[in-house]
């Protein structure tokens, strides 16, 4: 089992450098670092951003606007999910409505956000609306996954309703509703690094990201998305571990 998991991690550390390679001889054959810089010139940036106070400072409100938009989403999607998952016509209402939020572009979101919120607050929203609609669908398809058969059984033998929804409903959705919370996540850190570099709160990434580009500090531009990355994988990663914890999975 140990010569499988080294096998795994050695793959992956040769795909990685794989990638790596490759990027280094784009940049070579553009050599235009305003276009591609080289991965050294883009680790060298990181470097540097990782020696200064702000960037983890920055890091943290950044951190702070897509959690708190994702667990919002995730509490009232949940909620409203378990609702319209038992009642058809609360259903019937809301479906429209998250089929509209569903189709409607990122950046409208974001512009209108800006005219309703303060700058800080721009991202919270958009990564709540965002994420909420995926939380939601999940939901309700879950409650929707239940067996009939359990729940003809709970209505013969007289069960409170209360009681199914914890114990018949909720385990029926569940699954559904860790993955929805592990793909909505991932997505609330797009669109808050998004809404950020529309909207310009202090300390964020989206900040930097929009200063990157009007300086044309392409390097740092790398390094910044590659904080992101790092930032969406590792909370995702944790989100699984408090699954698995808690005998989720």
């Amino acid at each position: 089992m140990m010569h499988s998991i080294l096998h795994n991690k050695s793959r992956k550390l040769l795909i990685i450098i794989f990638w790596i390679i490759v990027w280094e001889i784009l940049s070579l054959v553009i050599n235009q670092e305003i276009y591609l810089p080289s991965p050294f010139s883009a680790f060298e940036a990181l470097l540097s951003l990782l020696k200064s106070k702000d960037t983890y400072i920055t890091i943290f409100y950044s951190s702070y606007r897509t959690l708190a938009g994702f667990f919002v989403s995730c509490a009232v999607g949940i909620v409203m999910g378990y609702i319209c998952g038992v009642n058809k016509l609360f259903y019937d209402l809301f479906n429209p409505l998250i089929a509209i939020i569903r189709t409607v572009p990122v950046m409208s979101i974001i512009i209108i956000a800006i005219m309703w919120f303060k700058d800080t607050n721009v991202p919270i929203f958009v990564a709540f609306l965002m994420c909420f609609p995926i939380i939601w669908t999940n939901t309700v398809s879950g409650i929707k996954s239940t067996d009939i058969k359990l729940l003809q059984m709970c209505k013969i033998y007289n069960i409170k309703k209360v009681r199914v929804i914890k114990s018949v409903y909720f385990y029926s959705a569940l699954p559904y509703i860790k993955a929805s919370m592990i793909s909505a996540l991932g997505i609330g850190w797009k669109v808050t690094s998004a809404a950020e570099v529309l909207s310009l709160p202090k300390y964020s990434i989206g900040s930097y990201l929009y200063d990157s580009k009007v300086y044309l500090e392409i390097p740092d531009l790398f390094a910044w998305t590659v904080i992101i990355i790092f930032l969406s994988h590792i909370f995702e990663i944790a989100l699984k571990k408090i699954f698995k914890s808690r005998n989720y999975d």
